[in-house]
């Protein structure tokens, strides 16, 4: 007979301190507390056992690098290959970002999560308390265990492939429009009613690889196209209108580019997938599909460019990038 979860003692926590409105105080939010200074503001917290805190880095999300992001993963992943959870304060502005890096590099069963605040700590009704006190019964739960990463906000337990910050200022800035939330926190105890499933990590020396985002709109004449390729990218995230279409000459452009470098696509729309076969016209998804690009499924355009860019900086072909990608195209 196995123990349930319920019987298990909980698993060790790492609170790893990374900067933004969680961290940030006074009338013009700017960073004030480091992870120790946010564990001891919440009664209790401090006391529970197996649980430590340290800074990594203290910055407004939009200032962080991608050395910092890198950095900020490895800390994470190698704790939980340890089998300590670990709970990430981070900003809000790219924490979907980071937490999709996180999710690529993950390799190991402990969770990891990622949380933040859209109010300052000196802010009347702050949320950083809640969310944190939150995101750490995620991570010392048995439940999570081999989920990856996870994004708990406002309540809710997100995967890091799927959450998107979809409102700037809402305590519940954080949703995921193609699955919905995995589950909730309920009085500090998680329920996880739907899990998804893992991809193979990567392991990326470095992030020193160019990789842009284009977008397209109506009357798309191909100039924004051609100046990013100008760039010399190592690889593409492209937009495309509907299910995965674009003006003919400017999905020709993109299909040429995709035969040196790899070229992945999303939808504008943010649930869906490129199709396959409904439309038949001049520059639709069967034209797209016909080409070297590389469908991505229902990935945000921001959680794209974080796997590829570990694409490309890992050394991966553009035919083992579109493997990569493979799992989340459908």
């Amino acid at each position: 007979m196995t123990p349930s979860d319920d019987t298990l003692p909980a698993r060790r926590v790492r609170i790893l301190g990374a900067g933004g409105t969680i961290a940030m105080a006074g009338d013009s939010a700017r960073p004030a507390l480091d992870a120790e200074a946010l564990v001891a503001a919440i009664p209790g917290l401090g006391a529970r056992d197996g649980l430590e805190a340290r800074q990594i880095v203290n910055l407004p999300s939009a200032h962080l690098t991608l050395a910092d992001q890198l950095l900020i993963c490895r800390e994470a992943r190698d704790a939980a290959r340890r089998g300590i959870g670990v709970v990430v304060t981070h900003g809000t502005d790219t924490l979907e970002d980071t937490a999709m890096l996180c999710d690529v590099l993950h390799d190991a069963q402990a969770p990891i999560v990622f949380t933040g605040a859209i109010r300052p700590a000196t802010a009347a009704g702050a949320d950083g308390p809640a969310n944190l006190m939150d995101a750490v019964s995620v991570a010392a739960s048995h439940e999570a265990a081999g989920m990856g990463v996870l994004v708990v906000f406002g309540g809710e337990i997100h995967h890091a492939r799927c959450a998107r910050k979809t409102d700037t200022t809402s305590l519940t800035a954080f949703s995921s429009p193609q699955t919905g939330p995995l589950g909730r926190v309920t009085e500090g105890h998680p329920t996880i009613w739907s899990r998804m499933p893992r991809n193979p990590p990567l392991d990326p020396p470095d992030l020193e690889r160019r990789v842009l985002v284009v977008g397209s709109g109506a009357g798309d004449d191909g100039t924004l196209a051609r100046a990013a390729l100008g760039c010399e990218p190592d690889g593409m995230v492209i937009g495309t209108l509907g299910a995965g279409h674009l003006a003919p000459a400017v999905l020709e452009l993109w299909a040429d580019a995709a035969e040196r470098i790899p070229v992945v696509a999303y939808c504008r729309p943010e649930r869906g997938v490129v199709l396959a076969g409904t439309y038949g016209y001049a520059g639709s998804e069967r034209d797209l599909r016909k080409t070297g690009i590389i469908p991505a499924g229902f990935l945000s355009p921001q959680a794209i460019r974080m796997k590829l860019l570990a694409c490309v900086a890992s050394g991966l072909s553009i035919e083992e990038t579109r493997w990569a990608f493979r799992q989340d195209d459908g």
